[in-house]
Formats: C-alpha cells, sequence, structure tokens
C-alpha cells in the first residue's frame, strides 16, 4: 500500500525547527496548535479539534469542530486521517508542557499502533512503538531507550551496548532507559507485548 503522509501539530512544546512540509500530502493543527501556525506563517490543510485553545478560527483552511469529549482532539484528527487512507503520521508538539497531555498521546497512538504508523518528533528525538521485528539505521551513539507499554516479553537485541536476550521489560520494574547504539543499524525482536522506542538526535 503507497504511502499517505500526514503531518500533526499538537498543543505541546512546539518544535524549534520544521520538517519540509511539501513531503506531506496533507498539513494539520489539532485546535490550539493552529496558534503556532499562525504565528509561523504557515498555513494548514485541516484544523480540527473542540476549539477550547485556539484564538481564532481562520477560513482559509478546512476546518472540522469535533466536540465530543469522550476523546482526546489528537485520536480523532486520527479517526479523520484514517478514513482518508493517511498511513503514516508525523507529530510534533505531542510532549512537552502539561505532562498529562504527553502520557494522553502516547496512549491514543498506542490505540491506533495497529492501523497508523505514527511517529512522534521534538527537539531532541524520536519516539514510537514498534512492530514484533524492527530494524533502523543511522543511529550510531544515539541514545537508545526501550519502553515496555506495560510489558513487552522475549525482547533479543543487536547493536545496542547492553544487549538483550530473550528478556523481558515490564514498567515499574525493569525498562531499557539510556541504552546506546554501539552500530549503524540496530535491530530489536520481541514475542509478546508493546514496546516504543525512544532514539535521540
Amino acid at each position: 500500500m503507497k504511502s499517505k503522509k500526514a503531518f500533526v501539530l499538537l498543543n505541546g512544546e512546539k518544535p524549534t525547527v520544521f520538517p519540509n512540509l511539501s513531503n506531506y500530502q496533507i498539513v494539520c493543527a489539532i485546535d490550539g496548535a493552529y496558534n503556532h501556525f499562525k504565528e509561523k506563517n504557515i498555513e494548514p490543510d485541516l484544523i480540527t479539534g473542540d476549539f477550547d485553545s485556539i484564538e481564532s478560527i481562520p477560513t482559509t483552511a478546512e476546518v472540522i469542530n469535533t466536540p465530543n469529549q469522550n476523546f482526546t482532539d489528537f485520536d480523532k484528527a486520527l479517526a479523520i486521517l484514517n478514513k482518508r487512507g493517511f498511513n503514516t503520521i508525523d507529530v510534533y508538539g505531542g510532549s512537552g508542557k502539561e505532562h498529562d497531555h504527553f502520557l494522553g498521546n502516547i496512549s491514543t497512538a498506542l490505540a491506533w499502533k495497529t492501523k497508523l504508523n505514527i511517529t512522534f518528533y521534538d527537539d531532541f528525538g524520536m519516539y514510537f512503538f514498534i512492530n514484533n521485528t524492527f530494524k533502523i539505521s543511522n543511529v550510531l551513539n544515539k541514545n537508545i531507550s526501550l519502553i515496555p507499554f506495560p510489558k513487552a516479553k522475549g525482547i533479543t537485541t543487536s547493536g545496542l551496548q547492553y544487549p538483550l536476550v530473550n528478556e523481558s521489560l515490564v514498567f515499574g520494574k525493569r525498562i531499557g532507559t539510556r541504552n546506546k547504539a554501539i552500530e549503524n543499524t540496530i535491530e530489536i525482536t520481541f514475542k509478546k507485548g508493546d514496546l516504543l522506542i525512544y532514539i535521540s538526535h
């Protein structure tokens, strides 16, 4: 299936540098994140949310009001993008500011893990849930953290300073923070559970 990429800006800590937005088929502002776009003179394609944090709603972009309080604005935006056939979602502004929003964003990404490829970016690194077999290149000397949600079993890694061999990680007991890539390409496999990987810049 051909990848359809969406750029999503949430109302967390704003990135100091944006990626090249022309690489995306759609650019989305979630609620109050539009205020930051406006400051940067960037016009998104879509603005959505319950609009409790937005200063002014523009008329030059598509606007979808999603007032349902049973779901977060982020979750509702992902539902819209998924329905339109987008499968790769790059998210900025997902961390920082109020930590309950950050944890809620992680929970939402986990809920959509099987349907969407969601990657969060900030000024310090990138993080995302991985499939049971995962490989990534160009990470030599970068910090790599493995965070289970809440458990991941049968984890085996290669290319890391502190390798795991058929081991388990459990949130609240043992997690794999601040490992380091000693090879340019690392591989991670696991048998059961959910695992978030964080890669520093």
